[in-house]
């Protein structure tokens, strides 16, 4: 087993990590950036695919690696995990039904509600204590999961026919321009000092440090590490100021 996953603000990779250790203490848990990632898939039979939704879709790097990669899924089984801030409908059916295409057996689909992680706009947000609790019941859930799974039962969230509508007409039509690919609008204002932070954690290595200043180029997949960790505060996507910077350490305290 090995659990993979893409995450901005942490929210996915610690519920990956959980689940992936609840269910074995001998795996791993690795970013999908990772450089060895494809030959540990092709070396483990079950996998942990988890990914933060996006207006009810999959982030565009999630579905690109699954297709420029589409010979190694065969016959692998796989468990779709999807995190979110409120709504997704299919956002695990979005991954499963691409990975069933190339040959992979879906074991079943987890949604996870975790923090919302959009800092640059104030839909959603929640107190820390209101957050801490949303990790709290996100646990429990991870934990009674793992527990069904150990008897041979895989929850099937985001996977039946029912979601696949919800998340289709719920969202996923009225904003398909903005997860149709890669996004451009990546915003990089005058505070920004030229650390390279944002570029070091860029998964889709998409900014780049000139003239002691960052600038971002035309691959962005949205997952908001850059914004949530920019010291200046310098980065937005979707609105045009950080509200505040999102991410799971906060909200546990470290």
């Amino acid at each position: 087993m090995i659990g993979i996953y893409l995450s901005g603000t942490g929210n996915t990779k610690h519920c990956v990590e959980k689940i992936v250790g609840l269910l074995d203490k001998t795996a791993a848990a690795l970013p999908l950036e990772a450089a060895d990632i494809v030959e540990q898939i092709k070396n483990n039979d079950t996998i942990i695919f988890g990914y933060p939704t996006q207006f009810s879709n999959a982030p565009y790097m999630v579905r690109d690696f699954i297709k420029e990669n589409r010979s190694i899924w065969k016959n692998k089984k796989i468990l779709c995990v999807a995190t979110m801030g409120a709504f997704s409908g299919d956002g695990a059916g979005c991954a499963a039904r691409l990975l069933k295409k190339y040959g992979a057996t879906i074991l079943g689909g987890l949604h996870i509600k975790m923090p919302d992680s959009v800092c640059d706009s104030k839909l959603l947000k929640k107190s820390i204590e209101q957050n801490r609790e949303i990790i709290i019941q996100a646990d429990k859930k991870i934990e009674s999961v793992a527990k069904q799974i150990g008897q041979g039962k895989y929850p099937k969230d985001g996977i039946t026919w029912i979601s696949h509508m919800a998340g289709l007409f719920g969202q996923r039509l009225w904003f398909y321009k903005t997860t149709a690919g890669y996004t451009d609008k990546l915003k990089i204002s005058t505070d920004c000092v030229g650390c390279g932070l944002c570029a070091s954690l860029c998964p889709m290595k998409n900014i780049s440090v000139k003239n002691d200043r960052a600038v971002a180029g035309g691959k962005c997949t949205m997952c908001y590490r850059c914004i949530s960790r920019c010291p200046q505060k310098a980065v937005t996507l979707l609105g045009d100021a950080v509200v505040e910077q999102c991410r799971y350490d906060r909200y546990i305290g470290a």
